[in-house]
């Protein structure tokens, strides 16, 4: 009896195959330096997620996820670097969070076939699944956000821009100039006069660019800054008295980090965002259960709830659901970086869904298809309540205006086929 019981183990453990690799998901994070104050609330959002998935569910769909953390200080050079050290080890998407990463490493993950998901930042127009096809930016790009900035003025003004002056301050990177073409385009087609303003980095030093302000009296200011920029942006603002309510930062430019050291004086700015901000949603009874009070979470649990904690914690999660879609696309949990592109592709976010992840209400609804790597491109606008010391949502969903942004994109996307010997895929 004993040597059947043996027997029958054997033929079991034969059966069962050997164990499936970890679905290894790389951050690149940037704990020092001087976008630190932002880098490392996103960081611990991007691996608490994880770590809730393999501790609560055994992983996705059973296979537990690895976080790979690789330090880029927000470098360009360095963020290549890591790329390069983790390439080789089956990355299933790489998140570069910066502008600057990303469109050094969209040829080289194209030709080396690994998706890149820059969320809400990066190159634009690889919104464009046709040329792009390897890149994704979803839910919304930086010409969604400059559309929905641009929108949300259109309403407080009774929908006509016709002589008022906007103004951009931006970092001066690959980053920071992304809307500048969307914001000229909309000044054409609204009446608004426009100036860019730029900022060298890191952005501590900001007073000639508002002295310029207070000299130039614009009717709103809008902001594409990161790290330090934007707090020092917020505290020169509010040492000119610039009216607060008139100045919108992009989903970048709105966490906790950015408003609280000009204490009161930061009262009434505005920010975009891509989700909610907060902790009151049924995820954080889980998060606290599985990762925080069980010792496992990635940092001192001081951000939970933040602005860029959720937002890591959102890319985590359109990642581990565009690995489920995968799987269930190619029936093996033993995916590749191509058969997670397909994942991405085929990623249908719906409010059934994030009510049944513990975030209903969180994000907006989209599709993500082969020619729309964008996603809906909606946005809301948030103000920063200083006596509260919160973020308080105050529109609902923005729709970016696609008469305009569409074209950029084609164009945009058009001419680096051309530069980059890409054909078009037929998305029909």
């Amino acid at each position: 009896m004993k040597l059947k019981t043996l027997a029958l183990a054997a033929v079991l453990a034969v059966g069962s195959g050997p164990a499936l690799a970890d679905l290894l998901f790389p951050s690149f994070s940037y704990r020092t330096g001087p976008y630190a104050p932002n880098g490392i609330p996103f960081a611990d959002g991007y691996a608490d997620y994880f770590t809730l998935l393999n501790e609560r569910d055994g992983g996705i769909n059973g296979v537990r996820a690895k976080v790979v953390e690789c330090e880029t200080a927000y470098n360009t050079e360095k963020g290549v670097e890591c790329y390069e050290s983790l390439k080789g080890d089956n990355p299933l998407v790489i998140q570069p969070l910066s502008t600057g990463i990303t469109y050094q490493l969209i040829p080289k993950a194209t030709a080396d076939g690994i998706p890149v998901h820059s969320m809400g930042y990066g190159r634009t127009s690889s919104a464009n699944g046709k040329v792009f096809e390897w890149v994704f930016n979803y839910p919304a790009t930086y010409w969604d956000g400059a559309s929905i900035a641009i929108n949300h003025i259109m309403e407080l003004e009774g929908g006509n821009l016709s002589g008022k002056s906007i103004a951009l301050i931006y970092h001066n990177s690959a980053y920071g100039k992304e809307p500048i073409r969307t914001l000229e385009e909309l000044g054409k087609k609204h009446g608004y006069k426009f100036t860019a303003i730029p900022v060298d980095h890191p952005g501590q030093e900001q007073k000639s660019q508002w002295l310029q302000i207070r000299r130039d009296r614009p009717d709103y200011v809008l902001m594409w800054g990161w790290g330090v920029m934007n707090s020092v942006a917020v505290q020169e603002a509010a040492n000119i008295r610039f009216p607060m309510d008139h100045f919108i930062g992009i989903w970048w430019s709105g966490s906790e980090n950015d408003v609280l050291p000009a204490a009161t004086g930061a009262n009434g700015y505005k920010a975009l965002a891509l989700a909610n901000p907060g902790k009151e949603y049924p995820i954080y009874a889980d998060l606290k259960k599985y990762v925080y009070d069980a010792g496992k979470a990635a940092g001192d649990g001081t951000h939970a709830g933040e602005v860029l904690y959720n937002r890591g914690m959102y890319a985590a999660l359109l990642a581990a659901e565009a690995a489920k879609k995968a799987m269930e696309i190619h029936n093996t949990k033993d995916l590749t970086p191509a058969m997670m592109r397909d994942g991405m592709e085929a990623l249908q976010i719906t409010s059934a869904l994030m009510t049944e992840l513990g975030l209903p209400d969180f994000g907006p609804e989209f599709t993500v298809t082969c020619a729309n790597h964008g996603g809906s491109g909606l946005g809301k606008v948030q103000q920063w309540d200083a006596e509260a010391k919160t973020w308080k949502v105050i529109t609902d969903w923005i729709a970016a205006d696609r008469e305009v942004v569409d074209p950029l994109i084609a164009e945009d996307a058009d001419a680096y086929a051309k530069e980059a010997g890409i054909t078009p895929r037929d998305c029909n």
